[in-house]
């Protein structure tokens, strides 16, 4: 994994998430690093598919859209309340959008 690695805090915030029980209390910010992580990888998957995206904009829309599908089902599965979704977007768009930057792509 290129952005994150396997022992990065946002890869053991991902083991976290996706393993607490049901109604787990899950702080945003725990959420929105594992958010991050998984959109990192997602979006990798996707330049190995379909090549890198035309602007840096795009590439932060498709980070934006991964990072906010992640938190909607963590958010559904988990049952935290809106408050603590929107903060997780926010904070997993800002931590995925620092990984892009890091990668020096644009």
């Amino acid at each position: 994994m290129g952005w994150f690695s396997d022992d990065s805090d946002q890869a053991q915030a991902y083991d976290q998430v996706t393993n607490a029980p049901h109604k787990a209390e899950l702080s945003h910010e725990l959420i929105a690093a594992a958010a991050s992580y998984e959109a990192a990888k997602a979006y990798e998957q996707h330049v190995e598919r379909n090549g890198q995206p035309e602007s840096h904009e795009k590439a932060k829309e498709i980070l934006a859209g991964l990072t906010g599908a992640f938190v909607d089902r963590i958010v559904e599965t988990k049952g935290l309340d809106f408050v603590d979704k929107e903060k997780a977007k926010h904070h997993a768009r800002q931590q995925a959008e620092q990984g892009l930057a890091d990668q020096g792509y644009y």
